[in-house]
């Protein structure tokens, strides 16, 4: 099945690489996984070798159908056929605790960042593959050329680290840039002293401008 441009498909297509992804779970907090773009499966099959519950969300009507004959191991009543951004995830997630997951599609992967920030209360952990620029963005230390608005937004609430870098070549079709594997680990302290509105307002206005 070849990959959609509209859904900015890029299959991994080493089994050892999305192994590595799965294991890098700490399996802390939680007893379920949403895996965001679960494509061809090649990630969910490990992820459901782990010792938890297994949620996946497809936007491709397509890849919901193949994942069912293929991957028959992901029951049904597991296997959404959605929008991850429009998703009602305590619905889906029955109001439990859950790890997110996936090679997540690059022309969302701001907006899967601002969701899981949204929902923090009940994510207490992300492992995923962003385009190496965003990775780095995400987990860059303060004073860093790439520190940004989604470094702080991420870090007021997250500690993150940089797993590994997946080359362009791992993947078909291949993306134009190289990707890479972030963990992010939610923080104890979450109240931030002042209205959280207020915060990203101030965070987006500073880096507005950023050379004064």
């Amino acid at each position: 099945m070849p990959a959609k441009k509209s859904f900015g498909q890029h299959f991994l297509k080493h089994p050892q690489l999305a192994r590595r992804i799965a294991e890098s779970l700490t399996l802390q907090g939680y007893e379920q996984v949403l895996e965001v773009g679960p494509g061809k499966g090649v990630l969910t099959r490990f992820l459901l070798q782990l010792p938890v519950q297994v949620v996946a969300v497809e936007a491709d009507r397509d890849l919901v159908a193949y994942l069912q004959t293929h991957l028959p191991e992901l029951p049904p009543e597991r296997l959404i056929q959605g929008d991850f951004l429009k998703v009602d995830l305590a619905a889906l997630m029955q109001g439990r605790p859950f790890a997110l997951v996936g090679n997540f599609p690059y022309n969302i992967s701001s907006q899967i960042l601002i969701r899981m920030l949204e929902h923090r209360r009940h994510i207490p952990e992300l492992v995923g593959m962003f385009q190496r620029e965003v990775a780095q963005r995400v987990i860059a230390p303060p004073g860093s050329k790439t520190y940004g608005v989604l470094s702080v937004l991420v870090q007021a609430f997250y500690e993150g680290e940089y797993l590994f870098t997946v080359d362009k070549k791992q993947f078909n079709p291949p993306p134009k840039v190289q990707s890479g594997v972030i963990r992010l680990r939610r923080k104890g302290e979450q109240e931030l002293g002042c209205p959280e509105e207020r915060f990203r307002q101030v965070v987006k206005t500073a880096f507005s401008q950023r050379r004064k």
